[in-house]
């Protein structure tokens, strides 16, 4: 009787052990989602595509010596690559009131805000500007004669 007892504390202990062990090990990670697919590129209104033309394209000098480079992305008609530093950001136009040219990232909250004298790029998530003062080539020669006008008074 005695080795029966042993013999059923020796297989309790076992399995209080076994139950230990299974709850200190790593649990398994619980499979993973499937990627979310991209979602579906929003058409651009007419108004949005109206706006493309006067976007100004190329290299614009900015304050502190630095660089925004913008480029009209091939094959998406109205869509603009928006360069700064090591960043990049792909953004459509957005109509305004004020005759301003905007272009969006809405999902980054990036803006490119484009009026005739100068240009900047904002991060509207931070409520700041990332850099200021930038002036493409068809900005400087408008803003030349304002310059001269400027230096006589």
């Amino acid at each position: 009787m005695q080795r029966t007892l042993s013999l059923a504390a020796a297989l309790t202990l076992a399995i209080a052990a076994s139950h230990a062990v299974a709850a200190d090990a790593p649990k398994a990670k619980p499979a993973a989602k499937p990627a979310a697919k991209a979602p579906a590129e929003v058409p651009l209104t007419q108004g949005q595509l109206d706006v493309a033309p006067r976007v100004f394209v190329g290299k614009a000098a900015c304050d502190s010596s630095q660089q925004v480079d913008v480029s009209a992305v091939a094959g998406k008609p109205g869509y603009f690559t928006v360069k700064f530093g090591s960043k990049t950001w792909t953004m459509a136009p957005e109509e305004t009131t004020t005759g301003a040219v905007r272009l969006e990232d809405k999902k980054a909250g990036v803006v490119w805000l484009q009026i005739p004298a100068k240009s900047m790029l904002m991060d509207s998530k931070a409520g700041r500007r990332l850099v200021d003062g930038c002036q493409a080539a068809e900005q400087r020669t408008a803003a030349a004669p304002l310059a001269t006008v400027a230096s006589t008074n």
